[in-house]
């Protein structure tokens, strides 16, 4: 973006701030600086300064900022070292995970009838906790659903009584439903196949509920010994033709007492029984350096949290940068159950900045009062005022915005299952842009908002300069209000609601409810 472009969007931000300030609550001028300062404080050159500081991280750590690898704990000294500069009073919390990845590239190849090669992460994909093997063998089907039925019914796999007659040392083919991945692959273990191959259940759909896509997924823990990968129904079904044989390679290495560090960063001010939280997570996937997912969202927090260290707020600000993230949220969950009922009571609210500048990005919101009415029911209550909060921040600058549904594939979930109200801000991962999309963002339709998403292309390049702005000014905004405002929008009680898993293919996927 051209230096004027920049400096009419901070102006824009600029007195967006002033506008949205009223929404929640009228502060009185004597108790709070001008929001218009803060605003201007918060440069996008010293946002991209921290994005290229990740990137360079990644570069001297073979590409990757995964957590459980050094490039992790770089970026986590990069962070905690400038939070602490600042004045912040900072926690790493330490917490153990299973650590996974691919030491080389996974291989899947037919064999006969006929040769062909398939296409790592477009045709298969290695699962999470997967086991390591080198293996040729027939292919053999377990209680297959072909042609798939109208609506889902496969429970390929997932019984003992599934594989009788299985031929020990051959390739089990196992189809998506009704169980987790973990069960099918273990059962296949046990019946001695020399390796497993998920693939998904056939019926259409949109999004995440496409049963017909590349699935991916996790294993949830490192319990096999053989490889394990996820396939599209198209691979599946020619799978599934009697006589194939197929190569199938996986190296990877897991480590079920790896370590890894949550960063917290709190206010030296603000009322410590009014707690305002900010987060994003800092890790990244093992085959890439994960600028858009997630160092924007950090780097986005960081420079307001930079920004902020020094205002008189009203409301302790605390400040996450999550670990693990990419391997089921695992540091936000262990964040939020080792709190006391005590201390949850004292989070008013949470905002999330996972992915804020794809490249074909939309402006999405989480939709806290469920408006949209797809996917997940609304949020805790206050969740409904986050979103309106926001609203009124992308329509004083004029920029549009869609509802971004709250499937709890993100560090917001746990906080929405113990009853924190919780918002956030989100430009699209995975999923394909519509038409509709296209014409009121730009971009282009057809394509992934974000293409390099989990790869190793996910780079600087990868990152819209106007997606980064504009957010970013929306952090430093909801930030700014929710510092000082007299009324929060919620408070921690002991809550049943859950995150759904709706949300139209815009949410960040992790891709670990199997079912």
């Amino acid at each position: 973006m051209r230096v004027r472009a920049h400096k009419s969007l901070l102006t824009a931000i600029t007195a967006a701030s002033a506008m949205v300030l009223p929404v929640i609550s009228a502060v009185p001028a004597a108790a709070a600086p001008d929001p218009k300062a803060f605003s201007q404080s918060v440069k996008v050159p010293a946002i991209k300064r921290h994005v290229e500081k990740l990137q360079q991280i990644a570069d001297a750590n073979g590409g990757t900022r995964a957590a459980g690898t050094p490039g992790h704990e770089a970026s986590v000294t990069y962070v905690a070292g400038k939070l602490r500069g600042a004045g912040y009073k900072v926690t790493l919390q330490e917490f153990e995970f299973p650590f996974f990845r691919e030491v080389t590239r996974t291989v899947l190849n037919r064999v006969s009838p006929g040769a062909k090669t398939y296409v790592r992460n477009t045709d298969f994909k290695v699962m999470t906790y997967s086991g390591s093997g080198n293996v040729t063998g027939a292919v053999q089907g377990v209680d297959l659903v072909l042609p798939p039925s109208p609506e889902p019914s496969s429970s390929s796999g997932c019984e003992a009584s599934d594989f009788a007659g299985f031929t020990p040392g051959n390739i089990a083919l196992v189809q998506r439903g009704t169980c987790n991945f973990q069960v099918k692959a273990e059962l296949a273990q046990a019946a001695g196949a020399s390796g497993v191959i998920l693939f998904n259940e056939g019926q259409a759909g949109e999004g995440p509920d496409d049963r017909r896509i590349l699935l991916t997924g996790t294993l949830s823990a490192p319990t096999t010994n053989i490889p394990v990968v996820g396939t599209t129904f198209a691979v599946g079904n020619e799978l599934a033709a009697a006589g194939t044989t197929v190569t199938l390679t996986a190296d990877t290495e897991s480590d079920p007492h790896r370590k890894t560090r949550n960063i917290l960063a709190e206010s030296r001010s603000g009322d410590p029984d009014k707690v305002v939280m900010l987060g994003a997570h800092l890790d990244s996937v093992t085959e890439g350096p994960g600028i858009n997912d997630n160092g924007s969202g950090s780097a986005g927090i960081l420079e307001t949290a930079l920004k902020a260290s020094v205002l008189p707020t009203r409301n302790k600000l605390r400040f996450a940068f999550w670990g693990a993230e990419e391997l089921g949220l695992l540091g936000s969950r262990h964040y939020v159950a080792d709190l006391s009922a005590e201390e949850r009571a004292k989070i008013k609210l949470y905002l999330n900045f996972d992915m804020i500048a794809s490249p074909n990005h939309v402006f999405g919101i989480y939709d806290g009062d469920n408006s949209d009415a797809t996917g997940a029911p609304a949020g805790p209550a206050g969740s409904d005022k986050i979103e309106k909060l926001f609203e009124s921040y992308f329509t004083a600058i004029g920029q549009p915005y869609t509802g971004t549904d709250f499937t709890g594939r993100s560090d917001y979930g746990p906080f929405i299952g113990v009853g924190i109200p919780a918002g956030g801000l989100f430009t699209g991962a995975e999923g394909i842009k519509t038409a509709e999309e296209a014409a009121k963002f730009g971009g282009e339709a057809g394509v992934a908002y974000d293409k390099c998403y989990h790869q190793a292309c996910d780079t600087l390049a990868n990152v819209n300069d106007k997606a980064l702005a504009v957010n970013t000014g929306a952090i430093a905004t909801a930030a700014f209000v929710y510092a000082y405002s007299r009324t929060l929008p919620g408070g921690a009680a002991p809550g049943s609601t859950q995150p759904g898993t709706g949300g139209g293919g815009h949410d960040h996927d992790h891709s670990g409810v199997p079912m």
